[in-house]
């Protein structure tokens, strides 16, 4: 009897000894970030769908030493979406690098900082106890080029791993990254430029993705995307693409994974658009980000529509980790009030995430971004985007950027006004003869006036002020008992 009993005790403790190696949080794949199965072009998390709208005023925002506040003002507010670049901007003050420092200066590529990877764990930790969606992006081309190279550890200068004459990088990348002169970004075998030199660093680069896996794997929080606005060949995203997910696979973990291109602004002019929507195998989702710079008013939305349209055969989430519109600059960021404007367009547009860029070019948590989510979430408790889709046939008398409507003809409507207008809205489809009219304060992220509405074929939308304003227009028997 006690020997069945000792056996009994081993056998629970080596059954529990098992179930601690796996972390709770990468134990059920149903609950991990993933397209929606009913409409694959929006994201479900914990098995439910989901809209991903964030601001916040940082992109590498793990090093943030205010982190954990700053991810609760994003909460409070409905805020479910963080992006997160990789990357020590160190002459900020307040950032590390990766690697390990020693004592003449120099770094190891051998060894870790253990301080960066803890602000990364915690990263992850406070997002997933907040329900948080962090899109990880890998590499960015800013971290390699101009100053930041000067510091960087990949820099032979700064290492003890490697020299100039062994890998062929130059002691200076003095112009725009654009120009893609950084060997870095050509290190994998196939790619054009690829020289065998670049195999030494290559396995560095392997290491460290491995280390950033090596945490971010046991979240199931975690999108990922390879490259900020690359404009590198698309071999060098592919492979980093190719590799996470072979990572994943062998801890039986299922992630999703694309590719952030520069040239998207330019929409069906673009190099990469083709490659990337032909490729649903490759790129799991969609970054459109950089439409969201250089384009204003109408041309924004038929370019943010005409990328939807190459997804129609095969529906996947398109997100939108930046979004330009705070201090003006030469190559068209635009004003805070310009990106209020492009992030509705994507909630009526049709897009899985939209997340406010980052001080200054960006409106990141300000009060504009404040008001602007609090009003997405209002909207919400009366009707949700996946059940709706963009008809802007229904609109009649509108000038180019007046209104924006997406609806589910004859039940919900969703009219989204960037200022003061007047439009009216096809109603043929309703077969009660009233409806129910909410407003939305955008600039405010306050409710405004709620009334019946007679119509025949049409009614008339006004908006009640000269700010933003978003009209629900419900039939009658929809639930919006939670208004």
């Amino acid at each position: 009897m006690c020997n069945n009993h000792l056996i009994l005790r081993l056998s629970l403790s080596l059954s529990l000894l098992i179930f601690t190696c796996v972390p709770i949080h990468r134990q059920n794949n149903a609950d991990r970030i993933q397209p929606w199965p009913h409409n694959p072009k929006y994201w479900q998390y914990k098995g439910a769908p989901v809209l991903l709208v964030g601001g916040t005023k940082d992109d590498n925002l793990f090093q943030l030493p205010d982190l954990e506040q700053h991810l609760d003002s994003l909460a409070q507010i409905g805020g479910n979406y963080i992006r997160n670049t990789m990357s020590s901007r160190v002459n900020r003050g307040w950032e590390i690098y990766r690697f390990k420092q020693l004592e003449n200066g120099q770094y190891d590529l051998a060894q870790w900082n253990d301080d960066y990877w803890t602000r990364f764990q915690n990263m992850l930790q406070w997002t997933y106890e907040r329900d948080i969606i962090v899109q990880i992006e890998v590499w960015d081309r800013f971290d390699y080029s101009r100053d930041e190279w000067l510091t960087c550890p990949w820099n032979p200068e700064n290492n003890i791993n490697y020299s100039f004459e062994e890998t062929g990088f130059a002691p200076e990348y003095p112009k725009h990254p654009s120009s893609d002169l950084q060997p870095f970004f050509h290190s994998i075998p196939g790619m054009d430029k690829y020289d065998t030199k670049y195999d030494i660093f290559r396995l560095y680069q392997e290491k460290f993705v491995d280390k950033l896996l090596s945490y971010s794997l046991d979240f199931p929080n975690v999108l990922y995307c390879m490259n900020n606005e690359t404009s590198t060949s698309s071999k060098w995203g592919q492979y980093w693409m190719k590799y996470i997910r072979d990572q994943a696979q062998k801890k039986s973990v299922t992630v999703y994974v694309t590719d952030m291109f520069d040239d998207f602004w330019q929409g069906e002019e673009s190099d990469n658009v083709e490659l990337v929507f032909s490729a649903p195998e490759l790129y799991a989702f969609v970054d459109i980000s950089q439409v969201n710079s250089r384009n204003f008013g109408q041309q924004h939305w038929d370019r943010l529509r005409w990328l939807h349209d190459q997804v129609k055969d095969f529906p996947r989430p398109l997100n939108n980790t930046k979004i330009y519109g705070g201090n003006e600059t030469p190559w068209g960021s635009g004003t805070n009030k310009d990106g209020i404007e492009r992030m509705w367009r994507h909630v009526i547009g049709g897009s899985a995430s939209m997340r406010h860029h980052r001080p200054p070019t960006g409106c990141g948590l300000n009060a504009h971004a404040i008001a602007s989510i609090k009003a997405i979430r209002k909207m919400e408790t009366l009707v949700k985007m996946w059940d709706l889709e963009p008809h802007m046939e229904l609109l009649a008398n509108r000038e180019d950027n007046e209104a924006y409507v997406a609806a589910k003809p004859g039940t919900a409507y969703a009219v989204y006004f960037p200022e003061t207008g007047t439009v009216d809205l096809d109603m043929r489809h309703v077969e009660d003869d009233t409806v129910k009219l909410f407003w939305i304060n955008i600039s405010t992220g306050e409710w405004g006036d709620t009334s019946l509405v007679n119509f025949q074929e049409k009614i008339r939308l006004q908006t009640p002020s000269n700010e933003s304003w978003v009209a629900i227009v419900l039939r009658k028997g929809v639930d919006n008992e939670n208004h």
